[in-house]
């Protein structure tokens, strides 16, 4: 292997650990009980969500109309499994219930998804944003905890082309040509 290569790595590896043990110093950022809709459009509470344990790891989707976030989406359901059996997970989307129940059923996603459509949860964890009066949305991902009786975010992260969620960047990188003007569709 090239040493270059192999220093680079080593490096990034090393940049990636410090960066977890970073996050791990971060404090608890408190957040409030959401009311989000599941597909089927009945009520839940976040805090319903967490089930048994004191963690839950929510995914933030722009919704149907990106297909960066489709990507990603479509990636996780194999993953479903190996996160579920860590924790409880799941999507959270702008797009009203009955909408993300016909786009998630189409695409196969066999994980829960619920809309977040007429609550704060996106504005107020830092996924939306206004801009000249209209809403917009970023994907990525919150950790979340409950401790003695509250409900608390430590830590999260953004989605994009290159970011640790999703490996598709990644295996394209091996090739000089890298993505090569190549982006996600909703048919491939």
């Amino acid at each position: 292997m090239n040493s270059e290569i192999a220093q680079l790595q080593k490096e990034i590896r090393e940049k990636q650990q410090q960066l977890t043990e970073a996050r791990k110093r971060l404090p608890l950022e408190e957040i409030k009980d959401y009311e989000l809709q599941n597909k089927e459009g009945e009520k839940v509470m976040l805090s319903a969500l967490f089930g048994e344990s004191d963690e839950l790891l929510l995914i933030h989707n722009m919704g149907k109309e990106c297909t960066y976030c489709t990507m990603w989406a479509d990636g996780f359901r194999g993953f479903t499994e190996i996160i579920t059996d860590r924790m409880p997970w799941l999507l959270v989307s702008p797009n009203e219930a009955s909408v993300l129940k016909s786009f998630s059923e189409n695409r196969g996603w066999n994980f829960n998804v619920m809309s977040f459509n007429n609550s704060d949860l996106g504005k107020d964890l830092g996924f939306e944003k206004l801009h000249n009066g209209k809403r917009s949305f970023m994907h990525g991902v919150s950790a979340l905890i409950k401790k003695e009786g509250k409900m608390f975010r430590a830590a999260y992260d953004f989605f994009g082309p290159g970011d640790n969620y999703n490996p598709a960047w990644h295996f394209f990188d091996l090739f000089p040509n890298g993505a090569n003007g190549w982006t996600p569709k909703y048919i491939y």
